[in-house]
């Protein structure tokens, strides 16, 4: 949502677009928490504008975004919910908006990056396919007293599959097939689709397997014949090579210096930034695909995955993951080795890329437990001190995600794998617990 409510404020809105397979017009997401957060950001920065205007003094992040006192007092912290949410439902969630801003102040988030971006309140409009909208009548987008999420349901409110015909041809309409592409893509991305549709589309059913294999594979070999094969990330031999004087160790000490500004200034990286690293911890987070930009200098390199691309050596350590979809236990059980090897690593002062097939979650999740067990809350490697001395609880891993997506903007762990990290921290401080434990993150997990 921080990722989502900063883009809108730069560019004076967004749209998002989804789809329920419950059968019903628009998904809980659009209804109520999309809704809930927008009033809850939009609160913070109202207190975060009226501190700095009231001067409150012992807290250097308030600084004044020159913003009058009367645009402040005119601020929208209203909660702007769709009609068909009832009147009883409005009033629970009102009475707990306070609650999670406060939340969200105590877990550090980055509310002054929100608020000198943020020219007018966030607000969500809903349009569905029975939404009727006159352009005519609909104002210029200058004169809106708001920043407008526009949230665009392609639900069918049907209550099941069902057939629809028109003529002489037909389809069926499942409301939420496409959800998971992962589950029925086989490799096939967009940009490929596209680029072989008329086939694809001309091609009989029984042929459409067979031709989307052979156009990944195809374009598989082609990428790595161009040298664009995925995981071509390169692993240096010492940071030690970035101090040699000819043209092509001068131009990897470019990158060197590039990646450690990132580093050293805390700041956070794009969006669109191969890689993400994390404050001044020598950690960082991305995408199996990474390696497709420019070559990124690093230490070592933790993979995470179904199958590992990379030759085993002492410089990479492969985590055969899967998502907890799959697997409830797959990323605790294989935590302990990746925190053996971040600790060896970072003592020898060697630079971790964490990698995951999108590096939005897994890769997240095992950078969330290298920090929680083996740094201190302001950043620094401590080797586990600090983390012997606490009772960890879920409210450290929210804050120190919170910590984490300041630098990788694309951060989304899941759910589910954000309880086996909570449970294996739980596991170091009680290696013999056995019991059930239900926790915030998700349903009763069973303790290892």
């Amino acid at each position: 949502m921080e990722l989502l409510s900063t883009s809108a404020a730069q560019r004076g809105g967004c749209f998002i677009v989804d789809a329920t397979r419950q059968g019903k017009r628009f998904p809980d997401s659009f209804s109520k928490t999309i809704p809930i957060w927008a009033c809850v950001l939009n609160r913070a920065v109202y207190q975060y504008r009226q501190r700095a205007i009231d001067g409150i003094s012992g807290d250097p992040a308030l600084e004044s975004d020159h913003v009058s006192k009367s645009e402040i007092e005119t601020w929208d912290c209203s909660l702007h919910l769709p009609l068909w949410i009832s009147d009883t439902e409005r009033e629970k969630i009102e009475r707990q908006i306070d609650k999670w801003v406060c939340i969200l102040w105590a877990a550090n988030a980055d509310i002054g990056c929100l608020s000198k971006a943020l020219k007018k309140p966030l607000q969500p409009l809903w349009i569905s396919q029975n939404t009727v909208v006159w352009l005519n009548e609909v104002p210029e987008s200058a004169t809106w007293t708001f920043t407008p999420i526009v949230l665009v349901s392609a639900s069918h409110p049907l209550p099941c599959a069902q057939r629809m015909c028109d003529g002489g041809s037909g389809w069926n309409y499942i409301p939420g097939a496409a959800d998971d592409e992962e589950s029925w893509a086989r490799g096939l991305t967009p940009a490929l689709f596209w680029k072989h549709a008329l086939a694809l589309i001309e091609g009989s059913t029984e042929s459409c397997t067979r031709m989307v294999a052979e156009i990944v594979e195809r374009e598989r070999v082609l990428r790595a014949y161009r040298g664009l094969q995925a995981n071509q990330i390169k692993v240096k031999a010492s940071r030690k090579s970035c101090d040699n004087g000819n043209e092509s160790q001068q131009q990897e000490q470019t990158l060197c210096e590039v990646h450690m500004k990132s580093v050293i200034g805390h700041a956070p990286a794009s969006p669109t930034s191969s890689i993400s690293w994390i404050g001044e911890t020598y950690l960082a987070v991305g995408s199996a695909s990474c390696g497709q930009s420019a070559e990124i200098g690093v230490d070592c390199v933790i993979e995470c995955g179904v199958k590992s691309h990379w030759l085993p050596n002492k410089a990479n350590l492969f985590l055969p993951l899967v998502d907890s979809k799959h697997e409830r236990f797959s990323l605790q059980k294989n935590l302990f080795q990746a925190m053996a090897f971040a600790k060896e690593s970072i003592l020898q002062q060697r630079s971790i890329l964490i990698i995951c097939a999108n590096g939005e979650d897994l890769s997240v999740c095992v950078c969330l437990t290298i920090l929680l067990a083996l740094f201190n809350p302001e950043g620094a490697f401590d080797g586990g001190s600090h983390f012997d001395k606490i009772c960890v609880t879920k409210w450290d891993v929210r804050q120190r995600l919170v910590y984490v997506c300041n630098f990788a903007a694309n951060a989304r762990p899941s759910r589910g794998n954000l309880r086996q990290v909570y449970q294996y921290l739980l596991s170091l401080k009680n290696p013999n617990r056995n019991s059930l434990e239900v926790n915030s993150f998700g349903a009763a997990t069973e303790g290892e």
